[in-house]
């Protein structure tokens, strides 16, 4: 059976997520912990070893008297996968192993509307991090591509993108994609790929089932995470939280802050040096951010009522002092929380330093082995 296609039942993926989530632990552990015979385990485990998703770690754990038990743990050598996402002005190449290890993250400058020219870029540039990286041989488990956009079909295979990727609206860029690849392509909205990876490199997972991540990119958009998949609606279009937001005002987005600088005589056009370019800027980015805590705090409030979330995330490429601030001028005191919220959400800012899509897009293959 081809990795790629590989479907775990819900017993092997029950050990994986310990895995993932708490790290190696012996058989004996993980049979208590999921509360399951360790004849069941043994055997259970062996296949996984078979297939070669977990390894056994020696010298891992806590020493024992007697035999030691030998941890198991998910394998890095397993594979790697990589992700791809396209900014204003640059495009993002991560590889991650299949433990979630990051390998290789590259930003380069790119501004090509076409998205044959984009998958000509991503295939430069991770055959380049793949003989860098010397993974030339090793098992590539596919490709995934975070776009911004809503979907226009139920595999979420075709988008209505934004304005500057007009050129990739309607088309089946799975289908495209897999044939200037020539690997197997997941296709994510942006934001969805983003929580995927705070949920698994951020560590969501370790601390909340259920997350919200506010992804501030091209528009803003939500990624949902609910009991460790994620939420994409009847149409897959879960977490388009930028229509709530009146046509004619602006919302607060990356693109929105380089436009409001622009708009005040700021000669920015990417996100590229962005620390430097915005020199003697700062006032305009405060009012922004003041601006932007006003318009997103709403969406955290209804986010509460609809999803009672364990944890809101406020990701995004822009730097993580602007996030922050961001998120310590929001006014709990505005929201209408309710009787039934003994305490004010937890809002984190992304740790993940802008790329949380561009993992969660290399995870989208990882994460496809492990769900049903």
């Amino acid at each position: 059976m081809a990795f790629s296609k590989f479907r775990l039942d819900e017993d092997e993926r029950r050990i994986m997520n310990v895995l993932r989530s708490y790290g190696p632990r012996s058989r004996k552990d993980l049979a208590t912990k999921l509360d399951m015979s360790a004849a069941k385990l043994t055997r259970l485990s062996g296949t996984l070893l078979a297939h070669g998703l977990i390894a056994e770690s020696p010298g891992v754990g806590t020493v024992t008297p007697g035999r030691p038990a030998v941890p198991l743990s998910i394998s890095p050598a397993a594979g790697y996968a990589v992700g791809a996402v396209v900014h204003r002005g640059l495009v993002e190449v991560a590889l991650v192993d299949y433990a979630g290890g990051v390998i290789a993250h590259r930003s380069q400058p790119f501004d090509e509307p076409d998205p044959k020219a984009f998958a000509a870029c991503v295939t430069a540039t991770m055959h380049e991090l793949a003989i860098a990286h010397r993974l030339l041989g090793r098992r590539l488990l596919g490709v995934g591509i975070g776009v911004p956009g809503a979907a226009l079909s139920p595999d979420g295979a075709r988008r209505w993108t934004v304005d500057s990727l007009a050129a990739w609206r309607g088309v089946d860029l799975k289908a495209l994609f897999e044939a200037q690849l020539g690997h197997d392509v997941w296709i994510e909205n942006d934001a969805n790929a983003a929580a995927l990876a705070e949920y698994y490199v951020g560590g969501l997972m370790r601390r909340c089932s259920t997350a919200v991540v506010i992804l501030l990119g091209h528009g803003i958009g939500a990624g949902i995470i609910v009991d460790g998949r994620i939420l994409r609606g009847a149409t897959a279009s879960a977490g388009e939280i930028g229509s709530l937001y009146p046509v004619d005002q602006p919302r607060p987005s990356t693109l929105d802050l380089l436009s409001t600088l622009r708009s005040e005589g700021c000669a920015i056009d990417s996100l590229l040096d962005f620390d430097t370019v915005t020199l003697g800027y700062e006032a305009v980015v405060a009012r922004w951010v003041e601006r932007a805590a006003r318009q997103i705090a709403p969406i955290i409030n209804w986010g509460l009522a609809w999803i009672d979330p364990g944890e809101f995330v406020i990701s995004s490429p822009l730097p993580n002092r602007i996030l922050t601030a961001l998120v310590e001028r929001i006014d709990y005191g505005a929201m209408r929380i309710g009787d039934h919220v003994g305490t004010t959400p937890r809002i984190s800012v992304s740790t993940l330093e802008g790329t949380a899509a561009t993992l969660g897009a290399a995870l989208l293959p990882i994460h496809a082995t492990t769900i049903g």
